[in-house]
């Protein structure tokens, strides 16, 4: 038995503080967080590799014909995608790796890695969730709305993921995931 990384996805509707959740986890040693690959063009001061890996959509096409990418879809005529080669070297390297995305994106991970574990972060309740959105201060009333409306659609699927999360106290819920995460590894390498 290999002391390989656990491949780790985490999802959650916007709002329940998954952004922020795999910040601190990305702090602990041993974890890397996967940077995602995208077509579009670079905002503001983001930099290559840092946010993203801005590649051409002729490049990226390439790596989906050659199963580059653990998951990746089309969103507003760009790609998004998960590389498949950093996230199975540092899983070599006995190194976690976690993967923020989508659930779509997960159903396809799960195809590809079967023995990945997913974790769906839940809010303590809609109500919670509507007043995060409204205290970022970052959206319109309508693309609050929009959120939530999707938040509805995705709760729902939270149960095809391997474990459940809520996240009503950020340290406890942090806490969890890494308690998730060291049962994970003792249950495969003992």
């Amino acid at each position: 038995m290999t002391n390989d990384g656990l491949l780790v996805v985490i999802s959650g509707a916007a709002g329940t503080g998954k952004g922020t959740v795999v910040e601190r986890l990305a702090a602990d040693e041993g974890i890397r967080v996967s940077i995602s690959a995208t077509t579009r063009s670079p905002r503001g001061n983001e930099q290559d590799g840092r946010e993203y890996h801005f590649l051409t959509k002729e490049r990226f096409r390439e790596l989906i014909e050659n199963d580059g990418f653990l998951e990746f879809a089309e969103y507003v005529g760009n790609f998004y995608g998960s590389p498949r080669r950093q996230a199975e070297e540092w899983m070599k390297q006995g190194r976690d790796v976690i993967l923020e995305i989508e659930v779509q994106g997960c159903m396809q991970v799960k195809e590809k890695k079967p023995d990945c574990v997913s974790i769906f972060i839940l809010p303590p309740s809609m109500e919670e969730l509507e007043r995060r959105l409204r205290k970022r201060g970052t959206e319109t009333e309508e693309q609050i709305h929009a959120r939530l409306a999707r938040a509805r659609e995705e709760l729902p699927l939270a149960q095809d993921y391997d474990y459940r999360v809520v996240n009503d106290d950020l340290d406890e819920c942090v806490d969890r995931i890494r308690e998730i995460i060291r049962a994970e590894k003792e249950k495969r390498f003992n």
